[in-house]
């Protein structure tokens, strides 16, 4: 999976947002020069994060946008749902679930990309901006767990 400018760039403002505990709306410019994202980009972004609901804005001298909800409240998964997003595995002609790009039909690895993009999208459901602010990024509630054999296997293995 690889995600877009959009997805990452919108997790990293809300998470700079929700990092400013303050009760006083935060300039956008401010986010922009602290993530080194374009102002141009991020404004755009922001009117998505608003029209879903995720972020309140005020004009003005003062003025800014502060999260509509409290940290905890607030799902990566809505999110990246905001900005257009998607949280897709497989390479299927867009709309399509029987014809992945360049087959005819389902590519023979079809269910292995769409369950990996279930499970991510699983956790992202899970993780909150306050879990991405303390650094708990634990998949919560699952009904996954790895087998024994599995987390075995795993051991000396790292992700690059």
């Amino acid at each position: 999976m690889q995600l877009s400018t959009k997805g990452r760039y919108a997790v990293m403002a809300m998470v700079d947002l929700a990092s400013r505990s303050s009760d006083s709306p935060i300039r956008l410019a401010s986010i922009a020069e602290k993530q080194q994202i374009s102002l141009a980009y991020l404004e755009q972004l922001f009117t998505k994060l608003r029209r879903a609901g995720l972020v309140t804005s005020a004009r003005g001298p003062g003025g800014g946008y502060r999260l509509s909800r409290r940290p905890e409240e607030i799902f990566v998964s809505e999110i990246m749902n905001a900005v257009d997003e998607p949280i897709k595995m497989t390479r299927c002609i867009s709309g399509s679930e029987i014809a992945c790009i360049g087959n005819k039909g389902r590519c023979l690895t079809h269910d292995l990309w769409r369950a990996l993009g279930d499970h991510i999208l699983l956790f992202l459901q899970t993780v909150t901006l306050r879990d991405v602010l303390d650094g708990d990024l634990v998949l919560k509630d699952s009904v996954f767990s790895p087998s024994v054999d599995a987390c075995a296997k795993l051991e000396g293995v790292t992700a690059e």
